[in-house]
């Protein structure tokens, strides 16, 4: 994890995401529109249960699938660029992702407000997993990430749905977004 998301606690926080009255038509089918109360909007696959955690500098919000083990993970950034944040979060010789056990680098994608690695490792208490980690710049300016993961024997694209969905409707609380 990168230093702005390291947990304190993994205890389930009280609050929950309130579901949009009437989803809009352009949700995705098996998706649901939520209003996270950290702050922001976004669409996350039915039936997937949200819990919290304090990270060092922001807090974490998990939404975890009840039967497959696929999880999004959603955190602000404190570094200055959404490159630099994936940077360290796979380096720091502290921390980073590559000195997980069994860690393998997959595809690294970027743009000019974000930045995408994609990876495996092997967890001592899950196994193999896969992850992608999507950094951004939100419509309000603010720097973001989106992880989703999954078992390493799902296809790839079960952990990829929810990673697009979740970064294309992102809407920070106080933003206009399309």
């Amino acid at each position: 994890m990168s230093a702005s998301v390291s947990a304190k606690s993994s205890a389930p926080a009280s609050a929950e995401p309130t579901a949009s009255p009437s989803p809009a038509p352009s949700v995705a089918a098996g998706y649901r529109v939520v209003r996270d109360p950290v702050g922001y909007t976004l669409d996350v696959p039915q039936g997937w249960t949200r819990r919290q955690q304090q990270g060092e500098k922001a807090p974490v919000v998990y939404y975890d699938s009840p039967s497959d083990g696929r999880q999004l993970q959603i955190f602000a950034l404190s570094e200055a660029t959404p490159a630099e944040s994936l940077q360290l979060a796979e380096n720091d010789p502290g921390y980073g992702y590559a000195k997980q056990p069994g860690y393998q680098a997959g595809a690294r994608t970027s743009g000019d407000t974000w930045a995408e690695l994609s990876y495996r490792y092997e967890d001592k208490d899950k196994g193999s997993r896969q992850v992608i980690d999507h950094r951004f710049q939100a419509a309000d300016g603010t720097l973001y990430a989106i992880r989703s993961s999954g078992p390493g024997s799902l296809a790839a694209g079960l952990v990829r749905g929810p990673l697009t969905t979740a970064v294309d409707s992102f809407c920070p609380a106080d933003a206009q977004c399309s």
